[in-house]
C-alpha cells in the first residue's frame, strides 16, 4: 500500500495536528516518529511518511542536507542532535552500513542511551544481519524492539512510494510498525526473525548483481558478433534470459549512457560482501556468486569514487574492447 497520488504525479498530502507527530492522522497516530539519514534513499522515503500524513522528527549528521529537507518539507522538524529522539515511539533509520548503525545507536549518546522502554527502532538501511542481531539483543536489555526492514526499488520507486521490504523481527512489534512502512512500500514482506530482512536484502542485490553481469557479458559478445545492442536487449526481454537489470537498467541507464540509477557501484559491493559472507558462515558455496564479487570488486576498484552501479559496465567494456555506445566494436 502506497500514498495516493494526484493526476499530477504529486503526492496527496493528509492533515496532521501535530509537529510532533503524536496527534497526527498518519499512519501511526498517537506515536512520535524519528527518522534519521536523508541520504539518497532516506529523503524520498521520509517524504513519502510525511505525505501519508505523518509528522516527522528528522536528523541528519549533514546540517546542510538536514536544512536542505527542511526546507523543502516544512512538515518535518529538524533535529540538533540525536538527544531530541528521546520522547519518539518510534526512529526510522536509513543509514549507509552496519557501522553508522551501531554510531547511531549504541556509540556515545547514541539512540539506546535516551529511547525509553517500549520503542521501537526500523533499520531500513542495508546491514549485516549478525550485527542486527547484535544490535536487538542490545536493544532488549533496554526494553528496545529492532525490526529490520531494508528496501529494493531504487531511487526511482522510491519516489513513487512503489519499493518493495523485506522484514525481520517479532510480528507483533512489525505489525505495530508496518502502516508507517507501508507508506513508502509496494510491497511488505515478513521474511523471518530480527536480521532475516537484512539477509534477504543482500542475498537480493547479489542476485541483482550477477543478473547485471551475465547481461553485460552477453550484450558485449552479440556486439562483437555485430548485433545492435537495442535488438539484442529486446530478444532477451521477449525470451527467456530477461531480468530486472534487462528489463531497466539497461535501457534506461546504460543504453542511454546516463549511468544514474542512483545506487552506487561501492555500495552494490559492500551488499554483495554482506551475502557473500552470510554464504560461508553458513557453509553454502557459491561460486557463481565468489565470482561475481571479484568481477564487481574489480570494476569498483577501477571506477571513479561514487560511480553508479550501471557503471560497471563501462570496467567490462575496457576489459573487452567492445563499448555498447555507437554500436560498433571499439577496436573495429
Amino acid at each position: 500500500m502506497g500514498i495516493g497520488v494526484d493526476p499530477g504525479g504529486r503526492a496527496r498530502h493528509r492533515p496532521r495536528d501535530s509537529p510532533d507527530g503524536s496527534d497526527g492522522a498518519g499512519p501511526l497516530p498517537g506515536k512520535r516518529v524519528g527518522f534519521v539519514g536523508l541520504g539518497a534513499m532516506g529523503t524520498p522515503i521520509a517524504a513519502n511518511f510525511l505525505a501519508a500524513g505523518q509528522s516527522l522528527l528528522v536528523y541528519d549528521a549533514d546540517a546542510a542536507r538536514q536544512e536542505l529537507f527542511t526546507s523543502a518539507h516544512p512538515d518535518a522538524v529538524g533535529a540538533a542532535d540525536l538527544s531530541a529522539f528521546a520522547d519518539c515511539d518510534v526512529v526510522v533509520l536509513v543509514l549507509p552500513n552496519s557501522d553508522i548503525v551501531d554510531r547511531v545507536t549504541v556509540g556515545d549518546g547514541g539512540l539506546l542511551a535516551r529511547l525509553r522502554p517500549g520503542a521501537v527502532i526500523v533499520d531500513m538501511g542495508s546491514s549485516v544481519p549478525a550485527r542486527t542481531r547484535a544490535l536487538a539483543d542490545l536493544a532488549g536489555n533496554k526494553g528496545v524492539s529492532v525490526v529490520d526492514a531494508p528496501v529494493s526499488g531504487g531511487v526511482a520507486r522510491a519516489r513513487q512510494a512503489d519499493l518493495a521490504v523485506m522484514a525481520g523481527g517479532d510480528g507483533a512489534i512489525l505489525a505495530s510498525v508496518r502502516p508507517l512502512i507501508e507508506a513508502t512500500a509496494r510491497e511488505v514482506i515478513h521474511v523471518g526473525s530480527v536480521g532475516a530482512g537484512h539477509a534477504a536484502k543482500a542475498l537480493n542485490n547479489l542476485l541483482a548483481a550477477g543478473g547485471f553481469v551475465a547481461a553485460a557479458e552477453a550484450l558485449l559478445v552479440g556486439r562483437r558478433f555485430g548485433i545492435d545492442p537495442a535488438t539484442l536487449l529486446a530478444v532477451f526481454n521477449a525470451g527467456s534470459g530477461r531480468n530486472q537489470s534487462t528489463e531497466t537498467k539497461y535501457e534506461k541507464f546504460v543504453l542511454s549512457r546516463t549511468f544514474d540509477s542512483g545506487f552506487t557501484a561501492a555500495l552494490m559491493r559492500k551488499d554483495i560482501g554482506i551475502a557473500l559472507d552470510l554464504a560461508r558462515s553458513e557453509g553454502v558455496p557459491t561460486r557463481v556468486g565468489e565470482t561475481v564479487g571479484a568481477v564487481w570488486n574489480d570494476a569498483v576498484d577501477d571506477l571513479e569514487a561514487g560511480a553508479d552501479q550501471t557503471e560497471v559496465m563501462r570496467h567490462l567494456e575496457r576489459l573487452s574492447g567492445v563499448v555498447l555506445e555507437g554500436g560498433v566494436p571499439a577496436d573495429a
